[in-house]
C-alpha cells in the first residue's frame, strides 16, 4: 500500500490487482471517530485527548510495519536424519555447535567412509556444513539491525517520515484534520509529516502577519481602527488589493451588525480567506489535481527563469510514483546550460525515465513528441514537461508554448493537459503579474507556488487566486523531495494564521 497524496488516501502500488487485506491495527484505549476539535490552536481537552489518540494509533501502527519489515528469524535447525545413533554421539562430541547449523537444501556430498569410525564421519560431516555456511556468509551476508557500512544511507528529505515526539507540531497537525472532520482511523503519518513542515515552513510569512494582528486585536472587540490596521498588514503580506478590500469589506459589514471579539473575528478571517482560496477551485470542477487512471494525462511545467520549474517537476515526479502512479519526464528545456542533466538527477532519485534530446539548441517539440509516443506505448499515466524560462514579455518565446500544446492536442487528443505554472511565493505582486500574463498566452490551468519557507510574503497565494482567478494546485514550503503537496485551502490558512 502507497499514500495516494493526490487523492488524499490509500492506494495499491497497483490499481488493477486487488487490494490486499490490510493488517489488523493495534486497539486504542478509546477510539472517538467523529471527533472534531472546536478550533484550531485552542486549549481544549477534548482536542488534546484526540491528539493522545491519534499520537498512539500511529505509534502502534508504525511499530506494526517495523515488525512486518523486520527479516524473519532464522527456525532453528533440526539434525538431519542419519543413522539411529549418530545425532546422541554428535551431541555429546559437539552439544553447543549443533543448534546453530542450518540444513543445507543440497544434498550432503558424499564423504569418504573407508577406515572412519562413526565419530570422525560426524565431525567430517560438522566441518563441511561449517565450510559451506561460512561461504553462504561471505556471499549473502545476513542482515543487521543497523545499516551494513557499505550500504549508500538514503539522504533526510528521502527517507520515509518517522513519528516524532508528542510535541505541540504534532498536536497542531492533528488539530487540523480533526477540523476537517478526519476520522482517527484515517489519520496518516504523511499527512502529519506535511502539515508540520508547512506550519514551519510559512513562519517568515507568520512571523510579521500574525504577530501583528494579535497585537493589534488584544482583548477587546474589533474596531474601525483595527481593520485599517489589518488592512496594511494584508497589503505587507502582498495578499492583493483586490483580496484585501472583499476580506475588510466582510468584516466590516459583520461589524456593523454585531460586536465582534477577537477570537470570532480571527474565525471568520479565516473563513473569508479560505473562500477567496476555494474560489478559482470550486470553478475548475477538481478539488484536487490527480492523473486520470487509464488515460494519459501530461502536465506542462511553464514559468519565468529562476522560480524553480526543473526542481517542482522533480518532486512531482517523486510525489506521483510515492501514490502508485507511472510517471515519465520530457527535458524540453533545451536551451538553459544543464537543464536537462538537471532533470536526468531528479529522474534518477525519483526512479522515472527521462526523454530528452542530447543535440544543443534541440526542438522542445521534438522531445515532446518523443515522450508522448513513449508514454503511450508503455501506458503511462503520467508525463511531465519540463520547458524552458521565459519573460512573459517574449513574444517568440510564448509562442513555443503554443508549438508545445499542438504537438500534445495532436497526438493525444484524448489526453487530459494541464499547464501549470510555477510562482516563487517570495516576488510578491511580480508574480501575480506572471500570473496574468501567461493565463492569457499559455492557457493556464493552475498555479505551483514555491519557496513559501524562504519568503514573508505567501499571500501572494491569496493574490493569484483572487485577481488571476487561477486555482492553486500545488505548494512548496521547503527544500526537501517531500517538500511539495497537493493545496489544500484549510490547511493553509490555518498555517498562516498558526499560533
Amino acid at each position: 500500500m502507497v499514500y495516494d497524496w493526490f487523492n488524499r488516501g490509500t492506494a495499491p502500488q497497483n490499481p488493477e490487482e486487488p487490494q490486499p487485506e490490510q493488517a489488523p491495527q493495534a486497539p486504542v484505549a478509546e477510539e472517538q471517530p467523529a471527533a472534531v476539535a472546536p478550533a484550531v490552536g485552542a486549549v481544549d481537552q477534548d482536542a488534546l485527548d484526540w491528539a493522545r489518540q491519534a499520537y498512539a494509533r500511529l505509534k502502534a501502527q508504525q511499530e506494526a510495519d517495523k515488525e512486518a519489515a523486520a527479516p524473519p528469524l532464522p527456525a532453528p535447525a533440526r539434525a538431519e536424519p542419519q543413522q539411529s545413533f549418530e545425532p546422541v554421539q554428535q551431541a555429546q562430541q559437539d552439544p553447543v555447535a549443533e543448534p546453530i547449523v542450518e540444513p543445507s537444501a543440497s544434498p550432503e556430498p558424499e564423504l569418504p567412509s573407508a577406515g572412519l569410525s562413526l565419530l570422525e564421519q560426524a565431525a567430517a560431516q560438522r566441518a563441511q556444513r561449517q565450510q559451506e555456511l561460512l561461504e553462504r556468509a561471505i556471499e549473502t551476508p545476513a542482515p543487521a539491525t543497523t545499516a551494513a557500512p557499505e550500504t549508500p544511507a538514503a539522504p533526510a528529505d528521502e527517507a520515509a517520515p518517522q513519528l516524532g515526539a508528542f510535541d505541540d507540531d504534532f498536536t497542531w497537525s492533528a488539530e487540523v484534520l480533526a477540523a476537517q472532520g478526519r476520522n482517527l482511523s484515517d489519520i496518516s503519518l504523511e499527512e502529519i509529516d506535511w502539515l508540520g513542515r508547512l506550519r514551519r515552513g510559512m513562519e517568515k510569512t507568520r512571523r510579521g502577519f500574525v504577530t501583528q494582528l494579535l497585537d493589534n486585536l488584544g482583548d477587546d472587540p474589533l474596531t474601525p481602527e483595527v481593520l485599517d490596521d489589518l488592512e496594511s498588514l494584508l497589503l505587507r503580506a502582498d495578499v492583493g488589493v483586490k483580496a484585501t478590500d472583499q476580506v475588510l469589506d466582510a468584516l466590516r459589514k459583520r461589524l456593523n451588525e454585531e460586536v465582534v471579539e477577537p477570537a470570532e473575528g480571527i474565525r471568520f478571517l479565516k473563513e473569508q480567506l479560505k473562500g477567496l482560496l476555494d474560489a478559482p477551485i470550486q470553478a475548475s470542477g477538481a478539488q484536487l489535481l490527480a492523473p486520470e487512471r487509464g488515460r494519459l494525462n501530461v502536465w506542462l511545467m511553464v514559468g519565468v527563469n529562476g522560480v524553480g520549474k526543473t526542481t517542482t517537476l522533480g518532486k512531482l515526479a517523486n510525489l506521483a510514483v510515492r501514490s502508485g502512479y507511472s510517471c515519465l519526464i520530457a527535458a524540453a528545456d533545451t536551451f538553459r546550460a544543464a537543464a536537462v542533466q538537471q532533470v536526468a538527477v531528479w529522474g534518477e532519485r525519483s526512479g522515472v525515465t527521462v526523454v530528452s534530446n542530447p543535440s544543443a539548441n534541440a526542438d522542445p517539440a521534438a522531445v515532446v513528441f518523443d515522450a508522448i509516443g513513449a508514454a503511450q506505448s508503455k501506458g503511462t499515466d503520467l508525463v511531465l514537461v519540463d520547458t524552458a524560462g521565459r519573460l512573459q514579455t517574449k513574444h517568440n518565446l510564448m509562442e513555443e508554448l503554443s508549438k508545445v500544446r499542438r504537438i500534445v492536442d495532436k497526438l493525444a487528443p484524448e489526453a487530459q493537459v494541464q499547464s501549470l505554472l510555477v510562482l516563487d511565493a517570495s516576488q510578491g505582486q511580480n508574480g501575480l503579474k506572471q500570473a496574468m500574463a501567461f493565463a492569457q498566452a499559455a492557457g493556464l490551468t493552475g498555479v505551483v507556488i514555491t519557496k513559501l519557507d524562504g519568503s514573508s510574503r505567501g499571500g501572494v497565494a491569496l493574490a493569484v487566486a483572487s485577481e488571476a482567478g487561477l486555482p492553486i494546485r500545488f505548494i512548496g514550503a521547503g527544500e526537501g523531495i517531500r517538500d511539495l503537496r497537493p493545496f489544500n485551502s484549510f490547511e493553509f490558512v490555518e498555517a498562516l494564521l498558526a499560533k
